[in-house]
């Protein structure tokens, strides 16, 4: 139930309006005066203030800058039995929602609260979404307890607050992204935008018009003036995944912007100026790529002033148990299946695996045994079959599971069965089964004419 505070000097008045608020589902609380509806405010949360203008010992105009000052969130009317323009333009200036005059305004009063509640209602749920996304992304939010992740988390936690170029580096999946949105989200710049763009998805022109933006008929079919992402970025921070990636004469221009935070949109001879905050990640090792030509040393230098490392998940089996827990009650809300075991073979069988592709193929693995899991017990025969036999004998080799030719048929049932669930539970579709079976496209279409899948 929304609450409103009255504050009035005019007893029946006062009453008359608590009735009348009270009738519409609002709960009313009264105050005669500024001091006594000041400590009201101490004492309780309000969402509507309701407030005369004259007092007995003060102005509502005046009141209600201290109580906006105060409290930010709350929604003011001023009510005045004399109107005047002066008042009226202070008021607005202090962030009332409203200024209106008794008597002749009572048929507006009621959908005027209503709007005044609405606004109240909607900072709030915006205020909730943000508490939500900051927890969302925090440090909080990055699991593990070995030492090799805590200083990886000391580290971007102390850097976080300045507007230090940040480069992380590591092996694919290591969660770059998560760092770096957990430093975005603890610097001065968390209100602003965070905008992420991986360098290998595009050509050298196409990047260089998302980072860069272009005007109307750059090139063809650049129809109209389009900003880019560093202008997306205003204030806030930009995450460059892949920065190795980048074609080299594209660098000179993103090392222009660091030095001097301006660039020139392409085809625009116009200086475009921007203040953003830059976070790189790569799973090169770009000295070696500046050995062979392929990086700026110059840019390296500047955006390496800060680097963090991220461990591999090899790094850290001490993190494997509880980042399974996590994950696996993750994808049961997600696949509807509710988790009340996972069984010790399930978890001695995955901790033999290299994970190559660390965190993310950790994911996908979870998320397939969710699919495939029958009953409420995660066990390992629903995990891929190169996890389950041979992963010992194999760190990263692409070479068939030595499997004894007693078990072939057995085996190739197994694997057949596997497949059905999979492409049972994407509905078909062939691209999103082959990334859950963490298999290539390829294979899975060899799969489906071997195994006579229809």
């Amino acid at each position: 139930m929304q609450k409103i505070l009255i504050i009035d000097d005019e007893e029946k008045l006062r009453g008359l309006l608590a009735r009348i608020l009270g009738l519409e589902g609002y709960e009313i609380t009264e105050s005669g005066d500024c001091q006594s509806g000041l400590k009201r405010l101490e004492q309780e949360e309000f969402d509507l203030v309701l407030c005369d203008v004259k007092l007995p010992d003060g102005n509502g105009v005046d009141l209600s800058k201290k109580i906006k000052e105060k409290y930010p969130w709350l929604e003011i009317i001023l009510l005045t039995a004399y109107g005047n323009i002066e008042d009226g333009v202070q008021a607005i200036k202090n962030g009332v929602f409203d200024y209106i005059t008794k008597g002749d305004d009572n048929n507006k009063i009621i959908p005027l609260i209503s709007r005044a509640i609405q606004k109240v209602e909607l900072a709030k749920r915006v205020k909730q979404l943000e508490k939500q996304l900051s927890q969302k992304f925090s440090f909080e939010s990055i699991l593990g307890k070995s030492a090799v992740i805590q200083k990886a988390i000391v580290l971007a936690q102390k850097v976080s607050p300045t507007d230090a170029t940040v480069l992380l580096t590591g092996e694919t999946g290591t969660g770059k992204e998560v760092f770096a949105q957990a430093i975005h989200q603890a610097s001065k710049r968390s209100l602003k935008n965070f905008v992420a763009v991986n360098c290998s998805a595009f050509s050298k022109e196409l990047l260089e018009s998302e980072l860069f933006g272009h005007k109307a008929g750059a090139f063809t079919g650049a129809a109209k003036d389009q900003k880019g992402l560093f202008e997306e970025a205003q204030h806030g921070t930009i995450f460059l995944d892949e920065i190795g990636e980048m074609p080299i004469d594209l660098q000179a221009k993103l090392l222009r912007v660091l030095e001097t935070g301006e660039f020139h949109r392409v085809g625009d001879s116009k200086t475009t100026k921007v203040d953003v905050r830059l976070i790189a990640a790569t799973n090169r090792d770009l000295q070696e790529e500046i050995k062979a030509g392929h990086f700026r040393s110059d840019l390296f230098y500047r955006i390496s002033a800060f680097q963090i490392s991220l461990p591999s998940l090899r790094e850290r089996p001490e993190d494997l148990e509880e980042l399974v827990q996590h994950f696996a009650q993750l994808y049961a809300i997600k696949t509807k299946k509710k988790v009340q075991k996972i069984s010790p073979d399930f978890l001695k069988t995955i901790k033999k695996h290299p994970f190559p592709g660390n965190i993310r193929e950790l994911k996908n693995i979870l998320e397939r045994a969710l699919i495939l899991m029958e009953g409420d017990e995660l066990d390992s025969s629903y995990l891929p079959l190169e996890i389950q036999y041979g992963s010992e004998n194999r760190v990263f080799s692409n070479s068939p599971i030595p499997i004894p030719d007693s078990h072939s048929t057995t085996l190739a049932q197994a694997e057949k069965i596997h497949i059905q669930k999979i492409m049972a539970q994407t509905k078909g579709n062939k691209t999103e089964a082959a990334r859950l079976l963490n298999i290539a496209l390829t294979t899975l279409y060899r799969k489906i004419e071997e195994f006579q899948i229809g």
